[in-house]
């Protein structure tokens, strides 16, 4: 195979990711003449991963937080989008190597995000459940629904606690979120739908080695965080870490265990660089040095952005910036006006991260956002969730379908998106086996 991409004359900017910051590196340079833009991805489509607990918890279409690539673009004949994975780069040659073929670059950019960190415990690695795709949330809602109608046909309490128990690793945005979901699910929700279960029995359990939720946070989030999350019935325990699980039960380091078959796993992310790198440019949690330029050290020609790079940025950023989506933005955002200048022959200017504030949703009108010059929390910091977050969709069509779905969400108590979506492939010997894997993969019963 050939990406085939034109021999135009133009400088070639290869870009790697469709994520917040190469999307918005992408879309700034669509519309330059003077630039020739190669856009990567492994998927057709931008994934707005800060909503993907709402798919796992059945809240949200999945298709309402994805967007394709070729509706964004469309119409820019100086943007070609290729669907493959990048396999290695090779510096010297100025070229990365994918599985359509090699794709030279003027200028290499990475923005390929990061992934669930298990910290190398294997036992959790096969059996835990991670949720950094929309794959992986829609498996995870499989997976959820799918334990609550085999609930209905075990016949020991110890069985229905393994498939009802839920047991959430990591007190970041994403396990907070999830927990309080889950928890409003169990009150409002799951009773009607299965009133053969008695939810009173239900557990969820919310695992956090710090000494506080919503580490990154102020002490007023964190204190809040806490109170909304044992209001909702969630068992919160600090100081306390999760050392095994072999698919019944959890071990903590403190002695102490929890019977569940569903353990999931919001505890960390590793950054994913693409190979052919010195290792003398890796630093901490696999991130890619880089200058205020966004150059990876040593090099002119490639850069990184967002959750890949590690950016020190003086005193007030010396460990990098936070990988949440508004570095990436931002930086996507400078590079461009960066590479424009390059353009021109002017100077690069270095980048600057101006700290926008960061929230989290627990529930129903219970969130906490700390901006810069203000720290809130309950219903006005939820509105004030619910409007960043819709505004920061791509697309006006999926912004109307998250406002519609939320709306009738909030007004019914009714989340009208709980099924259980199975893989289908052709029938033949190969087929049927990689059926029986998939269906694994998703549903992932435990016996």
């Amino acid at each position: 195979m050939n990406p085939n991409i034109p021999q135009t004359g133009q400088t070639r900017i290869v870009i790697v990711g469709a994520g917040f910051g190469g999307l918005r590196l992408a879309r700034m340079l669509a519309d330059r003449r003077e630039f020739q833009v190669v856009l990567v991805n492994r998927t057709n489509y931008h994934e707005f991963q800060p909503l993907y607990y709402q798919v796992a918890t059945a809240g949200l279409e999945a298709n309402s937080i994805l967007f394709p690539l070729r509706a964004v673009f469309g119409g820019c004949k100086n943007v070609h989008i290729r669907v493959t994975t990048v396999t290695q780069i090779r510096p010297a040659d100025k070229e990365i190597d994918t599985e359509l073929g090699p794709i030279a670059y003027d200028y290499l950019v990475m923005a390929t995000g990061a992934d669930t960190n298990f910290f190398g415990q294997q036992n959790i690695i096969e059996k835990a459940l991670p949720m950094k795709s929309v794959s992986e949330a829609i498996a995870l809602r499989n997976r959820i629904l799918q334990n609550f109608e085999d609930a209905l046909s075990v016949e020991t309490d110890d069985e229905r606690d393994g498939l009802m128990d839920v047991v959430v690793v990591g007190g970041g945005p994403t396990g907070v979120e999830l927990c309080g979901t889950l928890a409003e699910m169990k009150r409002t929700v799951l009773p009607s739908d299965y009133p053969e279960l008695d939810f009173e029995m239900m557990q969820i359990f919310l695992i956090e080695s710090g000494g506080e939720l919503l580490g990154p946070m102020s002490e007023n989030s964190h204190k809040k965080s806490e109170e909304y999350l044992r209001e909702l019935g969630v068992d919160v325990r600090l100081n306390t870490r999760v050392k095994d699980f072999d698919g019944r039960t959890v071990y903590m380091n403190d002695g102490t265990s929890l019977r569940t078959n569903n353990l999931i796993w919001a505890a960390g992310v590793k950054a994913t660089p693409l190979a052919g790198l010195p290792p003398e440019v890796m630093g901490r949690g696999g991130r890619v040095l880089v200058n205020r330029y966004s150059q990876v050290e040593g090099f002119t020609d490639i850069f990184a952005l967002g959750d890949v790079a590690l950016m020190a940025e003086g005193e007030a950023w010396p460990n990098g910036h936070p990988q949440i989506a508004q570095p990436a933005i931002q930086q996507g955002k400078h590079l461009g006006k960066n590479l424009m200048r390059l353009a021109k022959n002017k100077p690069l200017e270095p980048f600057t991260y101006k700290d926008l504030g960061t929230m989290a949703t627990i529930g129903r009108g219970l969130a906490v956002v700390d901006l810069p010059f203000l720290k809130f929390s309950g219903v006005l910091a939820w509105l004030t969730w619910l409007m960043v977050h819709l505004m920061a969709i791509v697309g006006v069509k999926n912004r109307l379908l998250i406002l519609i779905n939320w709306m009738w969400n909030y007004l019914t108590y009714d989340n009208s998106l709980r099924l259980i979506i199975r893989q289908k492939l052709p029938a033949g010997n190969f087929s049927n086996m990689q059926e029986r894997v998939a269906d694994t993969l998703v549903v992932n019963k435990q016996s």
